[in-house]
């Protein structure tokens, strides 16, 4: 059987199709996160070695994603890469951090301080994680985009 390089599929087939699959790949990125935090919150010992699959496949999906995105020159479709929107959206991780990891500190132990110094540590540490490594993906995205908008001759 030969493979027809040519696309079979008319325009809206085509637009209706990439929109099929760009859904397809949101499903899959939050189903992954969320069976590894349901995975994380009920697991054992041996949480490690039940999430190893999983979390192998959510990094690969999370660094093609962030890879693809940086060499083609796109950000988001909403937000701008600025330090404010950096700022809430490390604030906002660090929060969904914190309180998971509260919740299943409190579940484990039953501690309410320890439980609050577990989900303030998880937020500071979330926050600055995201946050550095936002600015640095921010930093690499201007430089990338300014390469890809720039002149095509060089001694212009």
């Amino acid at each position: 059987m030969k493979k027809n390089n040519k696309s079979q599929l008319d325009e809206m087939q085509e637009q209706k199709l990439l929109k099929i699959e760009h859904n397809g790949c949101w499903l899959a990125f939050w189903g992954l996160l969320a069976v590894l935090a349901v995975q994380t919150f009920t697991g054992g010992e041996d949480m490690v070695k039940n999430t190893a699959g999983e979390l192998i496949v959510f990094l690969c999906l999370c660094l093609y994603m962030l890879i693809a995105c940086l060499r083609n020159g796109i950000w988001d479709r909403k937000f701008k890469p600025t330090m404010k929107t950096n700022l809430v959206f490390s604030v906002l991780g660090g929060m969904g951090m914190a309180i998971f990891y509260f919740i299943k500190s409190y579940v484990n132990y039953h501690k309410l301080a320890g439980s609050i110094a577990t989900g303030i540590f998880m937020f500071i540490s979330t926050f600055i994680c995201c946050f550095v490594l936002f600015m640095a993906t921010t930093a690499i995205y201007n430089k990338r985009k300014d390469k890809l908008e720039g002149p095509d001759d060089p001694e212009e």
